[in-house]
């Protein structure tokens, strides 16, 4: 497994239009098995959880599961409503809607309270799920019958109709992202590397990998049902890991190249860079792999399918940095030998005589010299082109360690310290964005009808015997409900019976907001109360509770009792693999410590912005008052995945270096020098493109964007600048506990390529691939 990538390398470098096409093969075969495959998207009874999932497969099994419903609300554009046109109107539209194949049943209308609109009822056939595929036709008829009406206002609403304008707006949102992200990536990649085909390599195997990644999800899908998110986290992060990787292997094979000095050919620099960044790569997307993986184990659709999508476009990004990158940089690297040989026998065509230039050997001892004499003279000279901003950043870990890693750390915890009052609320249709027609629609047809807020249904099976018992107890409690004013007071109870008598659902009406006190204050009364006084004196019934308050509280109560588990995972799995990748305990419970606090300073920094309201007109969101419930426990997978990413990068720099014989103080500033710039250009692109979600309209989006792009802002600069090296330069020897201390001797092997210090060691001449 070790020498997996430099096999591949290898091979990939010997035969690279071989590589190169049976990529794109393999990127064509994924799209297109997933085209034609289809997704197989996740259904109600994916999503059911706790008390109110029981509830509703009890109310499935008799036929009485909720259906997908519209609503039409007809009003005048201001003033008065004239009735004789509203009702020409509702008549209108019960016609159109009767008549389309999609619907089951059509409503008569119901006048508000305040007489100001009429609303008209219409269920769909299908699944509840199933609504927003087939919701089209009546938005079609509706707009027809608003044109036809052109003195009333005639819209529509309801759960198909928000759901399919969402997705709609999601993709707008995708699109917008993609548009600012791509721009800056490019120029990011342009600055890194100065060649415009160089950074066309990055993005061409990221994209490239997100195809065929999202073609591999539509076949998982046919296993793991797709619960709609997983193409969201293909495209969030299968930009940002595509471009990282290739960008660190980028990186390294280039400073082969200017070891080398044209002494190698493309194919040794390039199996050279393998055995360095290309088992960093393989390692660090294996870690991201393996932390994403627990999310598994909270055994919920939602979280499983932002974990498949995770999981396979790190490892798709993987596999086309170690296979088909290899590929492309020989060539790249065959085209400018051939460029620069047709420029010297242009040279000797016009009598002048070839540039000399100093061996590979005598340039890197004199520049490894030089910076020796830096190093020396002030004790933080940057000997790796980082630029003066990252030198300086990299001065007080050198110079201060005690003073830079206790101010460091406090920093951190003072910033983490809002988590620690994170309230979590299920994101419902009161976190959707006004922007979206039909949840305007919705605002105004629940002003005028309160009741459509929220719904409980309360759902008892028994035996058809006791039928009549069970419908008497439950019209007892429908009459208690509505004495109580947490319930809506002139909204009659329904209940519904299943055709063989055993299942019976009873709906009540809340007039608040499902995210309201109020409403989880009626569910917790009919939970504790109403249901125990009423139904639950009789024997050999089961009862259980669901609706829209239900389904959420129960899914936040799933969430906190598998939290301790998954965390659990999280971390052994995130020890174990750093401890086997650097044979080293104390490395790798620094490395697990060091993710805890980035984490919970992303964390806390989500509370502090989004917990409130101050930064609402600055980021363009309406507040919940709360974190979305899915967001903590995936962001805090997702930033150990790649706060171990980064790690698994700079350490084995360090780790290099010392086997190489530096002493273990120069071999970690080395390490982080040599870092330093191609770990801040990876979170520079990380950071824009994660960014780019916070302009978003979904806020549950606007939250996991904009606490990753804080994450890996943190990591790369607090903890991979100051609080790394600071904490490294303190352990000394200890980092590499339990191994024993090295016993240190001149350096006689290459950092990366063999030689001393930097200093490339004379290729073999008996192998013509590495000798030009």
């Amino acid at each position: 497994m070790r020498n997996l990538p430099v096999r591949t390398a290898r091979w990939s470098a010997r035969h690279p239009w071989r590589a190169i096409v049976a990529w794109f093969l393999f990127v064509a075969l994924c799209l297109g098995t997933g085209i034609s495959l289809g997704n197989n998207a996740a259904t109600a009874e994916d999503f059911r959880v706790g008390e109110a999932g029981r509830a509703e497969a009890i109310a499935a099994e008799g036929g009485l599961q909720r259906r997908a419903t519209e609503h039409v609300l007809i009003r005048a554009e201001s003033g008065p409503l004239d009735r004789v046109a509203a009702d020409a109107a509702a008549r209108d539209v019960r016609d159109r809607m009767a008549k389309l194949p999609e619907v089951a049943e059509v409503g008569q209308p119901v006048r508000s309270a305040d007489g100001t609109a009429l609303r008209i009822q219409v269920v769909l056939h299908g699944p509840e799920l199933e609504g927003r595929k087939n919701v089209v036709p009546l938005l079609e008829q509706t707009a027809q019958a608003a044109a036809a009406h052109p003195g009333l206002v005639v819209e529509e609403t309801g759960s198909p109709a928000i759901s399919k304008g969402v997705n709609d707006q999601r993709g707008k949102d995708l699109a917008l992202s993609e548009r600012i992200t791509l721009p800056i990536t490019v120029v990011t990649l342009l600055l890194v590397f100065g060649s415009v085909v160089m950074a066309a390599v990055p993005l061409l195997l990221a994209l490239t990998s997100i195809a065929a990644a999202l073609g591999l999800s539509m076949v998982v899908s046919h296993v793991l049902p797709d619960a709609g998110v997983g193409t969201n986290l293909i495209l969030l992060i299968g930009l940002a890991v595509g471009v990282d990787y290739t960008l660190f292997y980028l990186k390294r094979e280039r400073e082969e190249r200017a070891r080398a000095a044209g002494r190698l050919r493309p194919e040794a620099l390039v199996e050279l860079a393998a055995a360095t960044a290309g088992r960093a790569i393989v390692a660090s997307g294996l870690a991201v792999i393996a932390s994403t993986a627990t999310l598994y184990l909270a055994t919920d659709v939602i979280f499983s399918s932002l974990a498949t999508g995770t999981i396979l476009v790190v490892a798709v990004a993987v596999a086309s940095s170690v296979t088909v990158l290899p590929a492309l940089l020989v060539k790249i690297g065959q085209r400018a030998e051939r460029r620069a040989a047709r420029k010297a026998e242009r040279r000797a065509r016009r009598g002048r005589p070839a540039a000399t230039t100093e061996t590979a050997t005598s340039r890197s001892r004199r520049a490894y010299a030089r910076n020796g004499r830096n190093r020396n003279r002030n004790g933080h000279g940057d000997t790796h082109g980082n630029g003066r901003v990252l030198g300086a950043l990299l001065i007080p870990a050198r110079r201060h360690p005690i003073a830079t890693l206790a101010a460091s750390v406090l920093a951190l915890l003072a910033l983490a310290a809002p988590a620690i009052g994170m309230k979590l609320v299920d994101p419902g249709k009161d976190t959707f964005s006004r922007a979206i027609p039909a949840m305007q629609a919705y605002d105004r047809l629940t002003a005028v009808f309160p009741e459509l807020l929220v719904q409980h249904e309360v759902v008892v099976r028994g035996t058809p015997d006791r039928a009549a018992e069970v419908r008497q107890a439950m019209a007892e409690l429908g009459r208690r409900a509505q004495a109580d004013p947490l319930f809506a007071q002139h909204t009659e109870p329904r209940l519904r019976t299943s055709p063989d008598h055993r299942v019976h659902v009873l709906e009540l009406a809340v007039s608040h907001p499902a995210s309201a006190p109020e409403a989880i204050a009626s569910l917790n009364r009919i939970r504790a109360d109403l249901l125990p006084a009423t139904v639950g004196p009789l024997s050999r019934v089961e009862t259980a509770v669901s609706g829209d308050v239900a389904r959420g509280q129960d899914y936040v109560a799933d969430e906190h009792a598998k939290l301790p588990l998954v965390v659990g995972a999280l971390l052994l799995l995130s020890f174990l693999t750093m401890a086997i990748a650097f044979r080293s305990a104390a490395i790798a419970l620094l490395g697990v410590l060091l993710n805890l606090l980035s984490a919970a300073a992303a964390l806390g920094a989500l509370v502090l912005v989004f917990q409130g309201t101050w930064a609402e007109g600055l980021l363009r969101f309406d507040s919940l008052g709360a974190i979305a419930s899915r967001v903590p426990l995936f962001l805090l997978v997702i930033l150990f995945g790649l706060s171990t990413d980064y790690q698994m990068f700079v350490v084995s720099r360090i780790k290099e270096a010392r086997e190489a014989g530096l002493p273990t103080r120069e071999a970690i500033l080395h390490g982080i020098g040599a870092s330093a710039k191609v770990v801040t250009s990876a979170a520079v692109v990380m950071v824009t493109v994660f960014g780019a979600f916070v302009a978003l309209h979904l806020t549950e989006m606007k939250q996991m964007g904009f606490c990753l792009a804080v994450a890996v802002l943190l990591d790369a600069v607090v903890i991979r600048l100051l609080i790394l090296p600071a904490a490294l330069l303190l352990l000394g020897e200890r980092a590499w506990w339990p191994r024993r201390p090295a016993t240190h001797r001149p350096a006689t092997k290459a950092l990366g390529s063999g030689g001393v210090a930097g200093v490339p060691a004379a290729p073999p001449e008996s192998d013509p691939a590495r000798v030009r």
